[in-house]
């Protein structure tokens, strides 16, 4: 009677899986991967430094900010400015008054020295004092332009877009010129890894990484590209820069545990919707001939790739040409 059932059983799952998928097993290379820690990090830290002295009026952002290029984040104001800019604007206004002088006397004499009344030097010297004026008022005007123009580098703008890691003064402080006033890091951010000089020499531009998705709070992993290796070990350690698509824009610093390929190898990887697990072990379906049955696997790590993303690796318990039915 055992053996009726289990017959009935077998045939049961060979007319089952007549039109389940099959797959057939074979060895693949795959990455030695190892483990890292790696740093987000922006491209570049930029200061935003104050292009005049004096005292912070304003300060438009806080930590945490984005800012765009050329935004006004802070103003420092200096009261000497102002005070030169008071004394230029009475120095044009006496100039004018000059200059409007020197006309009328230019004009008065040029209309004598026509009728013949005074001689002709008269008039070159009116038309000297004239332009004397002139030039005088244009030279105040132009000094008055320099200190607005020191009057409106006050402004303090944000070098480069991005989010502000902090700020360095408060409003009241005195600053010099070229004092800084906040630090801003680029938004492009990249992943740091700082990997053992050991694997230097599997380490190059182009190469995959994979970061765990509970990284992120995902449980998708996401893989990423290494931009560049750098040629100074520091601490024997080599550091690369790397790309993640979705990587985070807002924590600097933040450190996540990428892998990294540490070499190559052969390994059976398969979908692990191909395994089943009951009562704590792991099965996997394998036709043979005209029938199904199931053997015991050892599962190993999960290995996705953009080709297999649920890719599992299979330390044991299949073969190359295997072919397992899918449950």
């Amino acid at each position: 009677m055992r053996r009726l059932i289990l017959l009935v059983a077998i045939a049961v799952l060979g007319a089952a899986s007549v039109d389940a998928e099959v797959l057939t097993v074979a060895s693949r290379s795959v990455a030695d991967e190892k483990a890292v820690f790696a740093t987000v990090e922006s491209i570049s830290v930029v200061p935003a430094r104050g292009r005049i002295g004096g005292t912070v009026v304003q300060l438009n952002v806080r930590e945490g900010d984005a800012v765009t290029s050329g935004q006004a984040i802070a103003a420092i104001g200096d009261e000497k400015l102002a005070l030169q800019m008071k004394s230029l604007d009475a120095q044009i206004e006496a100039l004018r008054a000059q200059s409007d002088q020197a006309q009328i006397d230019f004009d008065r004499i040029q209309g004598l020295v026509d009728r013949g009344i005074l001689p002709r030097v008269k008039l070159d010297e009116a038309r000297t004092a004239l332009n004397v004026a002139e030039n005088g008022m244009r030279a105040r005007t132009a000094e008055r332009a320099v200190v607005q123009q020191q009057f409106n580098e006050g402004q303090v703008l944000a070098p480069a877009s991005g989010r502000v890691l902090k700020k360095l003064v408060a409003v009241g402080s005195v600053v010099l010129p070229g004092d800084p006033v906040a630090t801003i890091a680029q938004q492009n951010f990249k992943l740091r890894l700082r990997v053992p000089e050991r694997h230097a020499r599997f380490l190059k531009a182009g190469d995959k990484i994979r970061v765990d998705g509970g990284e992120f709070g995902d449980h998708a992993s996401k893989s990423g590209v290494i931009d560049l290796v750098y040629p100074l070990i520091e601490d024997g350690r080599v550091i690369a820069d790397a790309t993640v698509e979705g990587l985070g824009e807002y924590f600097v610093g933040d450190r996540l545990r990428v892998w990294i390929s540490g070499g190559a190898r052969t390994a059976f990887v398969i979908p692990s919707s191909y395994v089943t697990t009951r009562f704590g072990i792991d099965y996997v379906r394998i036709r043979q001939a005209e029938r199904t049955i199931e053997t015991p696997i050892q599962r190993g790590r999960d290995l996705p790739s953009p080709d297999l993303p649920d890719g599992l690796e299979i330390l044991s318990g299949i073969r190359v040409g295997d072919e397992l039915v899918q449950p």
